[in-house]
Formats: structure tokens, C-alpha cells, sequence
């Protein structure tokens, strides 16, 4: 298969939309129409990982953190970043990175964290705004539940668990067929009413043009007409962080110790216990500091994170338990996850798992 393949594939796991504006997502070097020779899931697209996918003559890395954040203004190889560009150029390597888009999903980066925790009853926990749409379309009754189970099965009509969502409305509709055109009902030059179907439905903006054929091709209309408008309602499928409950109550001390085992933890930073039962767990991969409010909101006992730096401890102000278990160590599932996904994907081709441990941060026991 090409390499485009892939990366359509995982831009429908992940949306390229759902990125953060600060972020790099994507393909960073390489060609999407080359030929895939093999693929290998990483956390950090570093020197030593294209060396290991030359090795296993794997020309595609899917990795997590983009490997360029910035703009580059030289390429003379004085860092590690400029010192991986130059390595996989010259070697026909791609490497695409699905990161914060992967973060901002409810089954991306945070449910591969939650899944070691064994945590149930899931949501997100900071959903975003403006990222719903719904769709209005007119359709004559007896073609409405063609054209509605067409747009349901290319995405629309989702709210939250619930799926096949609309409201159907019945009225009048007038229209005059002009010369040249092909009335599905009425005849040219005069007017016509008919009896139809005000569908409405939402749907995730980056599914529009998805939606928009489905309904073309099942609509009998020439002509379709139809409203989209942007809604502010909060998308409870995507966003930052996520919240969910442990199956049953732990002590403070026996949940910390989970989170060693789970992590292969040397050490856990956090905040001072409260001497309470342990059930409701907030968590967000990577560098979470911003969520610590959102945390506390939410009513969790705990929060985990990574990279919070001395005085975002103080956030906690007693209201939880607050978690730093390190960047890389909550992150560290996203190269199964990303394993998992592609191999269920694409089952017969040559998928591995990056043996590199990118970690930077070491520690001295």
C-alpha cells in the first residue's frame, strides 16, 4: 500500500482539526504517495528510531510528538532534531506524527492510561467548544428514511453514546422546475408543492464533506437544498483529559502503588494525601498542569500527569490528590495504541513496535 493510505486511515482515528493551533501533526518528511515498505509506532521520531526503521526496512514512523515544532531556518544537523531530518531524508524515511489531535480524542492517548488503570464510566474531561455542526435538509416523505439512514451511516446523528439522533419535522415544500432540468416530481414551468421532511441532525465538523456526499447520492433531488450551521455546544467526544472511576475504592497508598506497577514507576511526585477513599480518577498524557482546575471540578480524588513544575502543586490546594508520573511514562501506551489500531487496520502488512526507549529523563536511585 502507499504511505497515504496509513495516513488517511489514522487522520479518521484521530482528525487532523482536532490538533491544537501551537502543534505540528502530520506528515514531516517524506512522500504520502511513496509505496509503504513497513511501520513503526514510536513515542519520539528521534535519529536512533530512523536508524532502527532503516534496520527493518520500515520507511514509515508514526509517531507521537512531532519531531519539529518550530520552524527550521538551517538544516546543518547542530541538534537532534535537525540531526533526525537529515538522517531520514537521506534515507527515504517519512515520519508522521498524530499528537495533540490523538490527545483531544475520547479513545486516543488518555484512554490507553485509562485502560491500565481499568477505569470505567469514561468521559472527557475539559470537552471542546465549536466543533459540532447540524445539518438541515428537506426531503419528500416517502424518500426520508433513505436519505436519513445515509447520513446516520456516514457519521451524522451522534450525541454523546447515543447514535441515529434527528428531528424530523413534516411540511410543504413549493418549487418550479426551470427548462433544462430533471424534476424528480412536478413538471417544468410550473409550480409544484409536495409534501416533505425537515431532517436536522449533528454532526462533527471534520465529517462535513463525508456527510454532504452521503446525502447527495441517497437525496432524489436535482436540486438539494440544505442549511449548515456552526454550533458552540460542547463535543463530549473530544477534548482535553479524561475522567473516569476506578472499579472499586482504593486507599491513597494502594492507589499509588497501582500507578507504580501499571507505569513501571521509580518514583511518583504528588501532591500531600488527604486521607481519603480512592474512586474517581482524572488524567491527562503529557503536560497536563493546565487541567488541574478542571480536575478538581470534576470531583476526582486524583489527577495524573506529567511535567508540572513546583508551584502548579500548589493548584491542588487540597481538593485532590495530584499525580506527577512524568511525561514519557504517561505517554508510554500510545506506541501500542497506535500499534493496535494499525494492525487491526491493516492486519497482513509489516507493523512493529519501535524497540528504542526515547526517554531523555533518567533517574539515580
Amino acid at each position: 500500500m502507499k504511505i497515504a493510505e496509513a495516513i488517511s486511515f489514522l487522520e479518521t482515528v484521530a482528525p487532523p482539526s482536532l490538533q491544537e493551533s501551537y502543534d505540528n501533526a502530520g506528515l514531516i518528511t517524506g512522500n504520502s504517495n511513496w509505496e509503504c515498505t513497513g511501520i513503526i509506532t514510536t513515542l519520539d521520531a528521534t535519529e536512533t528510531v530512523v536508524l532502527e526503521a532503516m534496520k527493518k526496512k520500515c520507511n514509515l514512523i508514526v509517531a507521537h510528538h512531532p519531531i519539529i515544532f518550530g520552524g527550521l531556518k538551517k538544516i546543518t544537523g547542530k541538534n537532534y532534531v535537525e540531526q533526525t531530518i537529515i538522517t531520514a531524508i537521506k534515507n527515504d524515511i517519512a515520519i508522521f506524527a498524530i499528537h495533540t489531535n490523538l490527545d483531544n480524542v475520547l479513545q486516543g492517548v488518555n484512554a490507553a492510561i485509562a485502560d491500565k488503570l481499568g477505569l470505567v464510566n469514561r468521559r472527557i474531561l475539559q470537552p471542546k467548544n465549536a466543533t459540532l455542526k447540524k445539518l438541515f435538509t428537506f426531503v419528500p416523505a416517502d424518500q426520508a428514511e433513505k436519505v436519513r439512514s445515509a447520513i446516520f451511516a456516514a457519521g451524522g446523528g451522534h450525541i454523546s453514546n447515543y447514535s441515529e439522533c434527528s428531528f424530523n419535522t413534516t411540511g410543504q415544500g413549493t418549487f418550479k422546475p426551470g427548462q433544462g432540468t430533471n424534476p424528480y416530481t412536478g413538471k417544468i414551468g410550473e409550480r409544484h408543492t409536495e409534501d416533505e421532511i425537515k431532517m436536522e441532525m449533528i454532526f462533527p465538523a471534520w465529517q462535513q464533506q463525508a456527510i454532504l456526499q452521503a446525502m447527495f447520492v441517497a437525496h432524489p433531488y436535482e436540486e438539494v437544498a440544505y442549511d449548515i450551521i456552526g454550533l458552540d455546544n460542547q463535543n463530549q467526544q473530544s477534548g482535553s483529559g479524561l475522567v473516569g472511576d476506578l472499579p472499586e475504592l482504593l486507599s491513597e497508598t494502594a492507589f499509588l502503588e497501582l500507578l507504580k506497577t501499571k507505569f513501571n514507576l521509580s518514583v511518583i511526585r504528588h501532591t500531600p494525601l488527604l486521607n481519603k477513599q480512592v474512586k474517581k480518577i482524572a488524567l491527562c498524557g503529557g503536560a497536563g498542569s493546565f487541567l488541574i482546575g478542571a480536575a478538581a471540578a470534576s470531583g476526582a480524588d486524583f489527577y495524573i500527569t506529567g511535567d508540572l513544575k513546583y508551584h502548579e502543586f500548589f493548584d491542588a490546594n487540597n481538593r485532590l490528590v495530584v499525580a506527577d508520573i512524568g511525561h514519557f511514562e504517561s505517554e508510554q501506551y500510545t506506541i501500542d495504541l497506535l500499534h493496535e489500531v494499525l494492525s487491526q487496520k491493516f492486519p497482513t502488512f509489516a507493523i512493529q513496535k519501535t524497540g528504542v526507549k526515547t526517554n531523555p529523563v533518567h533517574y539515580f536511585l
